[in-house]
Formats: structure tokens, C-alpha cells, sequence
């Protein structure tokens, strides 16, 4: 049997098991191990399995990501995000729709301290979501907002999906994390455009707040002064070549740490629970990592992406055709998969591909997460969308409902992103 063929079958097994509910990482090591096993020995599909995990743990660029998390974690035991939403609400609060917007603008800025999209959205459904609701906001709108604004998490640095992309492509984690940062903007103000647009049109969406805040902007800017002084000494400690990608998450998880203890918001048990929330996470990805790895090379083995590559020249199609291909192949899979997992199964794949088209790969690592994006927040799995609708008891199929203008923001997000590639690059391009 030819590999390619065995490549396809062993796909087909994956997508089988996918359905049959066994875990992502599960299946990707079983139909790997098994297909090496068929194509080469299985005692070399053994040792392979044994390398291979020591290897996929032990790769020094993943150790940024358990300091991102632990950052998030700490800051968002801290309520970090509570005082971010009630600053903006002291400035938007007169603005059609102003608690949305507030929503996605104050998940914006605990993205850029957190780098994960679940505790940025379970923060602002906590938060702002009954806030909403006391000025009798509708409830798809509010929750959807939530969700929408949670998602950001995930794009803007510093993101645990961009370093595990560079890691998977080897692009340098530093350009990568950066490049993240334009877009993630672009997108977060077409997201609270698209806020203010829903509630102007359509008022009963958003009746008003006709009380002001009570703070003073004095009260207000102190709310919020931690997110650009992590921000800053992360990031632009990172841009300017002081730190290196771990040093970057070292100095976030401590500045979170100091700023937690000294306002004496983090107590022992907080302490340890953002420890235990971040082991969780962490145990997940690197799973998945080693689970990709595998996967990956098994992939290689049976030559599917250099298959698919020359398919792809044949069939002689435009770039944009191609990363249209590209996009509804991530959104079939967002419904049926997590982005972790889409994100080391595709990125093998899809990665020579775009290499062989001349595109930058640090453009298309923010493309891909952008594209990922949509899958958080679309059925059947939509973790992000169950997320929101379970913090907040509302009806699963309102939240999906109230998501729709924002799922459609998203995809100009992308299309933007692809029509000016430069968005991405600029930033990376003036570190070298």
C-alpha cells in the first residue's frame, strides 16, 4: 500500500475516533503509533513514541507558556478585570450600547496580561454580563459581547496560541508574539464598532444607562494602570531585545504576582488556585503538542503535505483562493474541534503550503489564530460561546444568536488581514 494512501486512511481513523468522542491527543497518538507501526516496524514506532515525547516537552521556546497563564490566572484571581470594565464604563457609559462596548474594550486589555481567552471571557461574563443585565440589556447581546470580547485572548500578546505556533513552525517566537499585537487591535475595534452598530439600529438591544458611574477619572485610571505597565515592561521589554520570550513571561508572572500581593487582592488559596488552573492548562497543551508531534511526523512519513502541496500547484489557483480553501477547511474543523487541537494537526499541513506561496509564516501564524478565532465561538463546540452561556445561565442557543454580527466582524478582521498582510509584518520586520 502506497503512504499516501496510508496517510488518507489513517485521517480517516482520526476523524472516526473524533466522533467516537476519544480525546483529540488520544486519537492523534493512537493512529500515528499505528501507522508507523504499518509503514516502518512497530518496535520503531515505539522508541519513536518514547523520543518523541521527551522531545515535545522538552523544547525550551514552550517554557514561556506556563509564565503567560500563570500571569492571566493571577491577575484574573485579582479582579483585575472587574476594575478594567468599571474604568472604561466611567468614560463609554453616555455611548449607545457603552456596557458592550466597555466588555470587549476592558477583555482587550486583560487579553494583553492574560494570553488566554478563557479567562478572559469567563472574567467579563462574571463581570459585565449581570451589569448588562441590571440596565435591562438583552441577554443575547450581553453574553455574546462577552463571549466576542473573550476570544481576543487568544491574539493579542502575550498569546499561548502564538508561541505554540512558532514552536510548531520554528519562527521566532519574539516576531511572532508581536506580530499579534496590530491585529488583535484592528480586530477588537471592529468588534466594539460592531457593539455600538447593533445597539444604535437596534435600540431595544441596549435601552441606556441613565446613571454615570461613581468614580472619578482619577478612580478610574487607577483602575486600569496595571495592564499598560505589564503590558509595557512584557511586551516592550520583548520589542526592544532586553528579554527573550521566557524572560518576557517570567517578568509578567512576577510583576502579576507583585501587583496581586501589594493591592492584597491574592490570598493563599487564590495563590493556588491559579496554580492549579494553570498545571491544567499547561498539561493540556503540552499533550497536545507531543500528541502533534507525533502526528506530525507520521504526516511526513506518508508525504500527505507534500502531497497536498503539489495537488495545490496543479490545480494551478490564486493565493486567495487558496487561503479561502485554507479558511473554511479551520472552520469546518472549529465546529467539531478545539483550536489547540486544529492548531497542531493543521499547522504541519497547511505551513509548507504557505511557504511554497511566498507568504510570510509569522503573517500566517496571526491569520491562523485569527481564523481559530471563529471556532471558539461556533456550534456545536464553541468553547468560549458553552463558556459564557454556562457562567451566565443563559440559553446556549441565545448566546449562539447574539454572536452572529460578531462572527461576521471576525471574518473582515480576516479578510482584512489578508488584503494588507503588512499589519502583521510591520512590527516583526522593525525587531530585526
Amino acid at each position: 500500500m502506497a503512504n499516501e494512501l496510508v496517510g488518507l486512511i489513517g485521517l480517516a481513523v482520526f476523524l472516526v475516533l473524533i466522533a467516537l468522542r476519544v480525546p483529540v491527543a488520544i486519537a492523534m497518538i493512537s493512529v500515528a503509533v499505528a501507522g508507523y507501526s504499518y509503514i516502518v516496524s512497530p518496535d520503531a514506532a515505539l522508541a519513536r513514541f518514547g523520543a518523541d515525547a521527551f522531545r515535545g516537552a522538552s523544547v525550551y521556546s514552550l517554557s514561556v507558556i506556563p509564565f503567560f497563564i500563570l500571569m492571566g490566572m493571577v491577575l484574573s484571581q485579582a479582579d483585575l478585570g472587574r476594575d478594567v470594565y468599571r474604568s472604561l464604563d466611567r468614560f463609554l457609559w453616555r455611548l449607545r450600547g457603552g456596557l458592550s462596548v466597555a466588555t470587549i474594550g476592558a477583555s482587550t486589555a486583560f487579553a494583553s496580561v492574560s494570553g488566554s481567552s478563557v479567562a478572559s471571557a469567563s472574567t467579563m461574563a462574571r463581570v459585565a454580563v449581570p451589569e448588562m443585565r441590571r440596565y435591562r440589556y438583552d441577554d443575547g447581546y450581553s453574553a455574546a459581547s462577552a463571549a466576542a470580547g473573550g476570544t481576543l485572548g487568544a491574539l493579542i500578546p502575550p498569546s499561548a496560541l502564538l508561541v505554540l505556533y512558532g514552536v510548531l513552525t520554528a519562527e521566532p517566537i519574539g516576531q511572532v508574539l508581536i506580530a499579534g499585537f496590530v491585529p488583535g487591535v484592528m480586530t477588537a475595534l471592529l468588534l466594539m464598532g460592531t457593539a455600538h452598530l447593533l445597539a444604535r439600529f437596534r435600540p431595544h438591544l441596549a435601552p441606556g444607562k441613565a446613571v454615570r458611574p461613581d468614580l472619578t477619572i482619577r478612580q478610574a485610571l487607577k483602575g486600569i494602570w496595571a495592564v499598560p505597565v505589564i503590558f509595557g515592561v512584557c511586551m516592550g521589554g520583548l520589542y526592544a531585545g532586553i528579554f527573550t520570550p521566557t524572560e518576557s513571561g517570567v517578568a509578567g508572572a512576577f510583576l502579576a504576582l507583585l501587583y496581586s500581593v501589594l493591592a492584597r487582592r491574592l490570598d493563599w488559596r487564590g495563590f493556588t488556585s491559579a496554580v492549579g488552573e494553570t498545571i491544567l492548562i499547561c498539561a493540556q497543551i503540552f499533550l497536545l503538542m507531543i500528541a502533534g508531534q507525533m502526528f506530525g511526523f507520521f504526516l511526513a512519513v506518508t508525504r500527505i503535505p507534500m502531497w497536498l502541496g503539489r495537488v495545490v500547484a496543479d490545480l494551478g489557483l490564486v493565493p486567495w483562493m487558496v487561503l479561502g480553501i485554507i479558511f473554511l477547511v479551520y472552520f469546518a474543523l472549529g465546529a467539531v474541534m478545539d483550536e489547540i487541537a486544529i492548531l497542531v494537526i493543521m499547522t504541519p499541513i497547511m505551513y509548507p503550503i504557505i511557504i511554497d506561496l511566498g507568504y510570510s509564516g509569522v503573517w500566517f501564524g496571526v491569520l491562523t489564530i485569527m481564523m481559530l478565532l471563529t471556532g471558539l465561538l461556533t456550534p456545536p463546540v464553541g468553547l468560549i460561546s458553552f463558556l459564557v452561556a454556562r457562567l451566565t445561565n443563559i440559553p446556549l442557543g441565545t448566546v449562539f444568536r447574539g454572536l452572529v454580527p460578531f462572527w461576521l466582524a471576525l471574518c473582515v478582521a480576516i479578510l482584512i488581514m489578508i488584503a494588507f498582510p503588512e499589519l502583521a509584518t510591520w512590527l516583526p520586520d522593525a525587531m530585526r
